[in-house]
């Protein structure tokens, strides 16, 4: 038996296939084939966009995949949301779809678009959001370089963003936020029902969280006499608490803990000054909690 997985293709690939390399899946795209292999031989995975992987799990074609709430809202599909993968194409947070406008406009919020012109990818989402402000205006699917539309082809865009700059550098700022979205990993209901194929989604479920949780953190290992154990204990953060062990000489501890990688340069020395030896930074690829 297989799992088939969606991957979303475009500007999500990169990001899925790393997270996925972290989770122990390793992944080889061929750029003339839709359908990438892994080194999971219960797994066969199919290049589809993000926006409509939702409506395939629905109907049944795929088991499960990636993709973004927006896209489930958008489609309005009906699907078993398995985890949520706090991730994007840049960064390991959410995007948020927003309204924007030229700098110049006087266009200051939602009400204000009454008769106007929005382009947008997320054509549905932005009719619901102006109902639900009472307002009526023209929503025009926008085929990309959405940014670049106003003020001659619209009055306003509704664009997804993870920084800002891209809006910036059209000169264009956000009046309002429409949506916050993350990737999300879906499963059709009954591919859920399948006792086999919920195991195994459970199983990449744990394993990609665990990626995520690992990101921008190492391990760090390191030696002390007990009499400076209260000392290094100060200096020392951890996911919860230091694993501590004897070591076979007398009066010697080993330390094994979790911390954030930006923070390990900052008390390496100091674990040093306070009688640490033998200190070893790993990097990690999961932590499973």
């Amino acid at each position: 038996m297989k799992l088939r997985l969606g991957i979303p293709k475009g500007s999500l690939q990169e990001a899925t296939v790393d997270l996925f390399r972290r989770a122990g899946f390793q992944i080889n795209i061929n750029p003339r084939s839709y359908f990438p292999a892994v080194d999971d031989p219960e797994l066969e995975l199919m290049l589809i966009r993000a926006q409509e992987m939702s409506r395939y799990v629905e109907d049944g074609i795929l088991d499960a995949g990636l993709t973004g709430r927006d896209w489930i809202l958008e489609n309005e599909s009906e699907v078993r949301e398995v985890a949520d993968l706090i991730y994007a194409k840049q960064s390991f947070g959410k995007v948020r779809w927003v309204l924007a406008v030229p700098e110049a406009s006087t266009i200051e919020g939602p009400r204000d678009l009454e008769g106007k012109i929005i382009a947008t990818e997320l054509v549905q989402t932005t009719r619901r959001y102006l109902a639900s402000h009472g307002v009526k205006a023209k929503v025009e699917f926008s085929w990309g370089a959405t940014e670049v539309k106003p003020p001659v082809l619209a009055d306003a865009i509704v664009e997804v963003t993870e920084t800002g700059a891209s809006l910036r550098a059209n000169n264009l700022r956000i009046v309002d936020t429409v949506l916050e979205s993350n990737t999300k990993l879906i499963a059709n209901h009954a591919s859920w029902e399948n006792a086999w194929k919920r195991n195994k989604l459970e199983s990449i479920r744990m394993l990609l969280d665990g990626a995520i949780l690992a990101y921008g953190k190492v391990g760090l290992m390191l030696n002390l006499r007990q009499a400076d154990l209260a000392a290094v204990l100060e200096i020392l953060p951890a996911l919860r608490r230091p694993t501590i062990s004897p070591l076979s000489e007398e009066g010697w501890l080993a330390i094994n803990t979790i911390l954030d990688e930006r923070v390990a340069r900052e008390i390496i020395p100091k674990l040093k000054q306070a009688g640490s030896e033998g200190i070893v930074e790993y990097p990690l690829n999961k932590i499973i909690v």
